[in-house]
């Protein structure tokens, strides 16, 4: 099996790259760094001249979940962009209800970038959660609360959105899974686990590959 692991930094997997990996499968990493315009042109120029059985987005995350723990592991099964539309005054207008675009218009389905699920996606074993993308991470009362009432969403990163709409519209098989760094609240980031979250995520990674 080819492999490429995505990343946004190289810190968010660097102890999976510096462990010796001598299986029978092709593993390529790509660092594609942060935020969702630097995901798109990164991994949209990369698949141009690669393929791959499946491509793997992993990195840390915030939670809206108080389900979900600090440290936890999970497959983001489906992603939307959290902050791109219009401030109507106290409101937030996404491009659907601007009428930019249709809700099921590709790679949207019902206004969401889904993980079209496959075999190799049991292997995972991790939890499902829904997540958006933004520029902007959530760090106040007030865009929390607009937020979570908007999407019903668990996870928030500042790529996945992109990662899913470039492996959607490039038709490769692809998978997005999050370590839980912090709870989403108003920033306070003596309460986040960024240093767990980033060992569980390369625990989870490389016992992964172990298993394909």
């Amino acid at each position: 099996m080819k492999l490429l692991i995505v990343s946004a930094t190289l810190a968010e997997i660097q102890i999976f790259a510096n462990t010796p990996y001598q299986g029978p499968h092709q593993i390529d990493t790509l660092v594609t760094g942060v935020g969702m315009m630097a995901t798109t042109y990164t991994l949209a120029k990369h698949l141009q001249t690669h393929t791959y059985d499946l491509v793997l987005q992993v990195g840390v995350g915030g939670n809206f979940n108080q389900n979900i723990s600090l440290g936890d592991v999970v497959f983001i099964s489906s992603d939307r962009y959290g902050d791109l539309g219009a401030e109507d005054h106290d409101d937030f207008l996404d491009i659907f209800q601007l009428g930019l675009l249709k809700p099921n218009d590709a790679p949207y389905t019902d206004k969401q970038l889904l993980t079209p699920l496959l075999p190799i996606h049991d292997k995972l074993n991790l939890p499902q959660a829904n997540a958006i993308t933004v520029n902007s991470v959530s760090g106040s009362e007030l865009t929390i609360k607009l937020r979570e009432e908007k999407y019903g969403c668990d996870v928030e990163s500042m790529e996945g959105a992109a990662f899913h709409y470039v492996c959607l519209s490039e038709k490769v098989a692809f998978a997005q899974v999050r370590a839980i760094s912090n709870y989403v609240t108003p920033r306070d980031k003596s309460q986040w686990k960024m240093k767990e979250a980033i060992i569980n995520l390369n625990n989870w990674l490389i016992g992964f590959i172990e298993r394909m």
